[in-house]
């Protein structure tokens, strides 16, 4: 059998940043603290709002962020000094996957006079659009 190194970064660990798949946080980004068995680990979101509390992994998504040097079983204000120290929660921000999230958020939340401006919008670009390739094409 081969020892091939795994291609896999993502690892249930100590200072990973997870994503809330489920609950009344739903959406918001928390700090595994410990892990408890195979099924849960307790996460901590203090610069995000969610509360210490067990979470089962089936409800969670790990991101490719993680703060390194948390030590396990830190307290709220630990974990806290760590995430910011280490900027965790402004590149969670920054990335192209919480960046769609917002906007499929902000999308989802839409009025109808919204939705109404949003057509208005598109119609004008494409028409836009179309003019300038029009006078392009002429010149």
């Amino acid at each position: 059998m081969s020892k091939s190194p795994s291609t896999f970064t993502r690892f249930v660990e100590v200072g990973r940043v997870v994503l809330l798949k489920s609950g009344p946080c739903e959406g918001k980004v928390a700090v595994i603290v410990e892990i408890i068995d195979h099924r849960r680990a307790v996460i901590d979101g203090p610069t995000t709002g969610v509360p210490r509390q067990s979470f089962p992994y089936r409800h969670l998504t790990l991101t490719p962020f993680s703060v390194k040097t948390l030590p396990r079983g830190s307290r709220t204000g630990i974990v806290r000094k760590y995430v910011e120290k280490e900027g965790v929660i402004e590149k969670w921000n920054k990335s192209a996957w919480a960046q769609k999230l917002e906007t499929t958020h902000r999308r989802r939340n839409i009025n109808d006079f919204g939705r109404f401006s949003v057509q208005l919008m598109k119609k004008n670009r494409r028409d836009r659009v179309r003019r300038a390739l029009a006078k392009q094409a002429k010149a």
